[in-house]
C-alpha cells in the first residue's frame, strides 16, 4: 500500500502553495483579522473561479469537480501554513460534508451549486453555551410549523456565523436530533460576532427565537449524520494542523541558522538543536496521523472513528508544542505583536480546542476501540 501523494495531488500542492503566498501573505491575515467579516471577498472568488478550491469535492452533478478527501486534505495543509483568513473550513468541510452525507437529494440540489461556485458561505450551528461537542450539548428545539418547522435557542463558537448566507442547525425534535436548512435573513435570527483569541477564524453566537426552517434529511437521524461529519472535520483540522506546525518548525530552524549570539548561530548550541528535534519527529509523526486518517476518510471505512481520534489527538498537541517552541526559539521577538509567531499559537490553541480537546478525544478513542 502506497501513502505517498499521486504527481497529480503534488502539483494541486504547488499551485495552491503559489496561490496562497500571493494572497495571503501575512500583510493581508493581518488585515482581514480586522474587519467584522474576516475574509477578502475578491479572493474567495478567485478560489472558486480560478482554482475551483470550493467546489473540489463536490460532485460533478452539483457543480463541483468530484475529487476525494485526500486532495482536501492537500489544500487544507497548504491553508493552515498561510491562516488563510477565509470561510473554507465552515463552507466547505462542515456543511458541505453535512448536506452530503444527510442524503436529502433536494437539499443538495439547493445549496451545493452555489458552495461550489463561490456564490454561498455555509456553516454548521452546533455547539452551545455549554461548549459540548456531544449530542448531550445540543439543547435547541424545533417545533413544526405550518409546512415548515421553527428553532427556538442559542448557539455559540459557530464557525462564520455571521457572514453565512445558509445555517445548517441541529436542534431536537420529538423524534431526537435533526438538522435543519436555515437562511441568513430568517425571521427571528439574530447573528452577534464574537471575540475570539484566534482573530484568523471568526465566530459567532446564533439566536433563534421560533425560526423559520426547513428539514434537512430525515427527523431523529441528524445525530448519525454529525457524529460522521464531526470525524470527517476532525481529519481535515488534522491536516491544516500539520500545515501549521510544519512552518512554524521551518521558521524556528531558519532563525536558529540566522540569529547569532557569542559568535555563532544560536543553532549550534545544545539546548536548541533539542528543541528542533524533538519538533521535527513530534510535526513528522503528526504528518502519519493526519495522512493515514485522511486515507481512512476518504474510504469512509471502519476505522475512521478511531483515527479520526487519534489524529486530531495527536495533531492538536504537536501544533501547540511546535507554535509554543517556536516563540522560545525566537526569544524577546517571538513575544512581540509584530511578529508572525504569536498568530500560529494562537491558531494552534483554538484549533486545539475545537471538536474537542486531546484528552476528549482520547476518551472517545477508549469507548470506540472498547477500552
Amino acid at each position: 500500500m502506497n501513502f505517498a501523494f499521486s504527481e497529480e495531488q503534488e502539483e494541486l500542492r504547488r499551485v495552491v502553495r503559489q496561490f496562497l503566498e500571493n494572497k495571503s501573505p501575512e500583510t493581508a491575515v493581518r488585515e482581514q483579522m480586522e474587519t467584522e467579516q474576516g475574509y477578502d471577498p475578491a479572493v474567495w472568488s478567485q478560489m472558486a473561479e480560478q482554482l475551483g478550491l470550493q467546489g473540489l469535492v463536490i460532485p460533478e452533478e452539483y457543480g463541483g469537480s468530484g475529487y476525494g478527501f485526500i486532495e482536501l486534505v492537500v489544500i487544507l495543509e497548504e491553508m493552515g501554513r498561510r491562516l488563510l483568513a477565509a470561510p473554507y473550513f465552515s463552507t466547505v468541510v462542515l456543511a458541505a460534508q453535512t448536506l452530503l452525507h444527510a442524503g436529502d437529494e433536494e437539499a443538495k440540489k439547493q445549496v451545493l451549486p452555489g458552495i461550489a461556485s463561490g456564490e454561498t458561505i455555509a456553516t454548521v450551528a452546533l455547539t452551545e453555551e455549554n461548549g459540548r461537542w456531544d449530542e448531550s450539548g445540543i439543547e435547541a428545539t424545533a417545533e413544526q410549523s405550518g409546512d415548515g418547522w421553527a428553532i427556538t435557542g442559542t448557539k455559540s463558537y459557530v464557525l462564520d456565523g455571521h457572514t453565512a448566507n445558509t445555517i445548517i442547525v441541529a436542534a431536537r425534535t420529538g423524534q431526537g436530533t435533526s438538522l435543519f436548512l436555515v437562511d441568513a435573513d430568517a425571521d427571528g435570527l439574530t447573528r452577534t460576532a464574537l471575540p475570539t483569541m484566534d482573530q484568523t477564524r471568526k465566530q459567532a453566537k446564533l439566536d433563534f427565537a421560533g425560526t423559520p426552517a426547513r428539514l434537512l434529511g430525515t427527523e431523529g437521524q441528524g445525530w448519525a449524520v454529525l457524529s460522521r461529519v464531526l470525524d470527517l472535520a476532525a481529519v481535515a483540522l488534522a491536516a491544516e494542523q500539520v500545515g501549521g506546525a510544519q512552518l512554524v518548525l521551518d521558521m524556528a530552524v531558519q532563525y536558529a541558522k540566522d540569529r547569532v549570539q557569542f559568535g555563532r548561530p544560536i543553532g549550534s548550541f545544545q539546548a536548541i538543536k533539542h528543541k528542533c528535534a524533538d519538533m521535527l519527529l513530534e510535526v513528522e509523526s503528526a504528518k502519519s496521523a493526519a495522512y493515514y486518517a485522511a486515507w481512512c476518510a476518504s474510504e469512509l471505512n471502519d476505522e475512521l472513528p478511531s483515527v479520526a481520534c487519534l489524529a486530531k489527538a495527536y495533531c492538536s498537541e504537536a501544533y501547540f508544542h511546535a507554535a509554543a517552541e517556536n516563540i522560545q526559539i525566537h526569544g524577546g521577538i517571538g513575544f512581540t505583536w509584530e511578529h508572525p509567531a504569536h498568530l500560529y499559537f494562537k491558531r494552534a490553541k483554538s484549533s486545539e480546542l475545537m471538536f474537542g480537546d486531546p484528552t476528549y478525544h482520547r476518551e472517545m478513542l477508549a469507548q470506540r476501540i472498547g477500552l
